[in-house]
This record gives structure tokens, C-alpha cells and sequence, in this order.
């Protein structure tokens, strides 16, 4: 029984998570009328046009490509800036070193939405409201605290042997960092890569305060805008569309980079 129990939990468990991602992929390809008078069962036709009026019609196609521009360049700017604050704490004895560290851990535990109104006024003041760049550096003030607190841990177990090896070879120590540490830490770089695309490409609240403009919603706000139009449309095949086309992302990126986000959380585990 101490055996079953959990297994039959964790059965449950994903059986409650996945069923509604499965009706809602499975809604996606009905008509309205079968979704209404029919809704537990199988698509007797696919409508695959539902997904190309949710992509044009819908706006879901600029919304999707708004989401990509944002977070990518918020993620590579938040790998960047913190794989170098981690690697520099983490390796590096200077004074405040402990400081700067729980700084960032507990930057970490601060609700976002505290600082909502100062930050709308900073972003305002710096003519970056509504812009691609405001969006993408406050994505990547919001990823930075985490990146470094799960990086930190992970360049301390790195061997410091190939580090000295490398300087007595002439080697710098930007040199260093990019050529001989970042290769080895490309297992917590992806598992963390990963979290932090998880988290972003589902950000809703920061981008609903500092993204006004509609040409430029990302996709959560896309998603939010078109389930009250669709919604007194009555158009709920494209709204399961669209719903479904925002999901994929992160289906894919989890199914494609699972072993990596495993591998990197444990790389770092054990000195």
C-alpha cells in the first residue's frame, strides 16, 4: 500500500492536470454547435480552419510573434547579465560578496505587483512604456534574481583546477568565463533557460501594465482580449484555437529539453 498510494495520487494528480489541456486541444477542432450540444466528445471532423482564423483573423499571429521578440531578447539579456553575476559571486572572494548574493535571493521573495506603480512611472519617465525594449528589460530584471540564485550554486561545484589551468595558459578571465566555464555549465544554463522561458512566455501581470499599446499585446494579453471578443462572438472554436496555439510553446520546450532541466537540477545538487 505504501507503494500504491502515491502512484495511484500522482495518477490522479495527472489526470486532473492534463485532461483540461486535452479538451481544450480537442475543442479546438469541433464547430461551435459541437462544443455547446456535445462537449466530452471526439471531433467527428477536424476543422483545421479554426486554427487559421484564430491565427489571422484572431490577431493570434502578431500577438505570437510580439511574445517571441519579447521574450527572447529578455531571455538572452537575463542569461547573459545573470550567468555573469553568478559565475562572478560564486568564484570570486571580494568584500560584500555574501551582500550582493542575499540581495538577490531575496529579490527573489518581493511581490511583483508591489512595485507595479513605481515601475509604471520609471518605464514612463524613460519613454520605454508600451515598447518592445521597456518590456524586455523589465522581463529581465524580473528572471535575473532567480537565474543567479540557481546558477550560483551550480559554478561552485565547476572544478577549479580547469579555471587555473587556463590562466597559466594565458587565458583572461572574460576569456575564462566564456570559452572553459559557460561550456561546462551548459546543463544548469538550459535547465534554467528553460524555467525562465516557462515564466515569461506566461507573464501576464507586467506586460498588462506596461504594454498599453495593442499593436503590441504579447500573448497572454492577446489570449485575454480575444476570450471576451470571441466570447460575445460566439466564436469559441477559434477562442480553443487559440488557447492551443499559445500552449505549444511551452508543451514543446518541456517535451524537448525535459532530460536537460532533470540533468540540470541535479548537476548542481552535489559538490
Amino acid at each position: 500500500m505504501k507503494r500504491v498510494l502515491p502512484h495511484v495520487a500522482m495518477l490522479c494528480w495527472g489526470v486532473v492536470t492534463a485532461l483540461p489541456l486535452l479538451w481544450a486541444v480537442l475543442s479546438s477542432f469541433k464547430t461551435d454547435q459541437q462544443i455547446l450540444t456535445d462537449p466530452w466528445s471526439l471531433p467527428t471532423t477536424p476543422h483545421v480552419e479554426n486554427w487559421s482564423r484564430a491565427w489571422t483573423q484572431a490577431d493570434i499571429g502578431r500577438y505570437f510573434l510580439n511574445s517571441l521578440i519579447v521574450v527572447g531578447g529578455g531571455l538572452i539579456l537575463t542569461m547573459l547579465l545573470g550567468a555573469l553575476v553568478a559565475y562572478a559571486l560564486a568564484r570570486y572572494d571580494f568584500r560584500g560578496n555574501r551582500i550582493i548574493y542575499y540581495t538577490f535571493v531575496a529579490a527573489m521573495f518581493f511581490p511583483v505587483f508591489l512595485a507595479l506603480v513605481p515601475l509604471f512611472f520609471v518605464v514612463q519617465q524613460l519613454g520605454l512604456l508600451g515598447t518592445y525594449p521597456g518590456l524586455i528589460l523589465v522581463y529581465a530584471a524580473y528572471a535575473v534574481p532567480f537565474t543567479v540564485f540557481f546558477l550560483h550554486s551550480f559554478f561552485r561545484t565547476l572544478p577549479g583546477e580547469v579555471a587555473e589551468a587556463a590562466f597559466m595558459d594565458g587565458c583572461s578571465h572574460a576569456g575564462v568565463f566564456f570559452r572553459v566555464m559557460l561550456p561546462m555549465a551548459r546543463p544548469g544554463l538550459v535547465a534554467v533557460g528553460i524555467f525562465n522561458f516557462l515564466g515569461l512566455w506566461n507573464q501576464y501581470l507586467l506586460p498588462l501594465v506596461l504594454n498599453p499599446d495593442p499593436d503590441r499585446y504579447v500573448l497572454a494579453q492577446g489570449l485575454a482580449s480575444l476570450s471576451v471578443s470571441q466570447g460575445y462572438r460566439s466564436d469559441w472554436s477559434g477562442l480553443f484555437a487559440g488557447l492551443t496555439i499559445a500552449m505549444l510553446p511551452v508543451l514543446i520546450a518541456y517535451v524537448a529539453f525535459q532530460r536537460h532541466i532533470r540533468a540540470g537540477m541535479t548537476a548542481g545538487a552535489v559538490k
